[in-house]
């Protein structure tokens, strides 16, 4: 088998001449149906997949002894995690990798031809690990900031260069340059990877971005306030920036109100944060719901504060409904919108500077509407389930004859 400078591996073994027949099988050790970027991608694909008439099925770790994950999986949030971070997330990478695994034992072994399409790189050795031959083929979907150790650590879970971290990142080793195909979600994501880790830069990949599917609802919608946010409530998500620029903003004469959609960790410092702010009236905390999306035309801009990323799944939800982005200039986010163009883009170590630039675009409406158009634009262009999901889907399946394209915007 050669491999050619499109990224691609070329062989008349790896020809499906058929794709509709082969079923796709995603592979996950989430639940596939939380509140990550990552359950939402899979949401997303399950949903582009089912439109074409593509089979697919959902592989986790409660798909196998779901009565046994009570158990094991509760004794880490009963006892672990209150005695060490580290022992408790490395309980729950090898239990929920062994549920996978037999999961995937017991689906692969009748499945025939397939191809896993696994979610991370334990979900990718558990596939590797019981997949029946070559014919069943693993490919692996990098959503990593760098790695699951370094997520874990921004997270204060493990320590940087720790034992689990170190652990991780040796799996990682091992299972990443084995499988038959990585799809990044933005080149900054491969960049990311291939900076710590070049064994993967033989392996045939695509660059091809996440994708939603384009917002059904009306066009017109009750207000529902200034500024909204999608994400979990977690450190890295970077929640606490968002408070503090609405109180440089108060400061600087401009009230403006923010919606929180999402859940975690970090939910009660948050709103002591923000009653210790005085903005209890302007920041409403939302909880996760399924159904955000349907909220989101009802605002004015989309605001994310983030400062680790692959992609942003939330950010191209926002685009779909309209709204115009602020965001920070990241690596991955500067792939999504364009300074000026989009959105604007403001410094997360400075919130005078941002709530500056945030009152700057609202302040005026003919130049906020200019900016919620071009997101739409933008969406339609790069980012619908319409425009990406066929490039996904070939890639899956062997069946591109060239590289699959890299967005304009990547």
């Amino acid at each position: 088998m050669r491999h050619d400078n499109d990224g691609l591996s070329h062989s008349p073994d790896s020809r499906i001449p058929d794709e509709s027949s082969l079923p796709l099988v995603i592979a996950t050790i989430l639940r596939g149906d939380g509140i990550t970027g990552v359950d939402t991608h899979i949401r997303q694909v399950r949903r582009y997949l089912e439109g074409c008439g593509q089979a697919s099925t959902l592989v986790t770790p409660f798909s196998w002894g779901r009565f046994l994950t009570y158990p094991v999986f509760g004794l880490r949030s009963l006892v672990l995690e209150r005695i060490s971070r580290p022992v408790s997330v490395a309980w729950y990478l090898y239990w929920h990798e062994v549920f996978l695994r037999n999961a995937l034992r017991r689906h692969l072994t009748g499945a025939g031809d397939c191809v896993v399409y696994a979610q991370d790189p334990l979900a990718a050795r558990a596939a590797l690990r019981t997949r029946r031959g070559p014919h069943q083929r693993v490919v692996m979907a990098v959503h990593l900031r760098i790695s699951m150790a370094d997520e874990w650590a921004d997270k204060k879970q493990i320590s940087q260069g720790g034992t689990v971290f170190r652990a991780i990142r040796r799996a990682e080793r091992t299972v990443i340059p084995r499988v038959d195909g990585l799809v990044y979600v933005s080149r900054w994501a491969r960049d990311a990877l291939l900076s710590w880790l070049p064994e993967a830069a033989p392996v045939p990949y695509a660059v091809i971005g996440n994708f939603v599917a384009p917002w059904p609802g009306q066009p017109e919608q009750a207000p529902h306030g200034d500024l909204v946010t999608i994400g979990n409530l977690d450190l890295v998500k970077n929640h606490r920036f968002l408070l503090d620029v609405l109180a440089e903003a108060n400061r600087a004469g401009s009230s403006l109100t923010l919606d929180i959609f999402g859940d975690g960790p970090c939910r009660k410092d948050l709103s002591r944060q923000a009653s210790s702010l005085g903005l209890e009236k302007q920041v409403r905390f939302r909880g996760f719901r399924t159904d955000v999306r349907d909220f989101l035309p009802g605002y004015r801009a989309y605001v994310h504060a983030s400062y680790s990323e692959s992609s942003s799944l939330a950010i191209m939800e926002a685009m779909a409904a309209g709204l115009p982005i602020v965001a920070a200039d990241t690596g991955p986010i500067r792939e999504l919108c364009d300074e000026g163009v989009e959105g604007r883009f403001w410094p997360l170590d400075d919130t005078a500077r941002a709530a500056a630039i945030l009152i700057e675009l609202l302040g005026s409406e003919p130049t906020r509407l200019k900016a919620a158009r071009a997101a739409r634009e933008r969406f339609r262009r790069d980012f619908d389930a319409a425009v990406v999901g066929p490039e996904l889907r070939s890639f899956l399946l062997g069946t591109s004859d060239q590289h699959p394209r890299e967005h304009e915007s990547m």
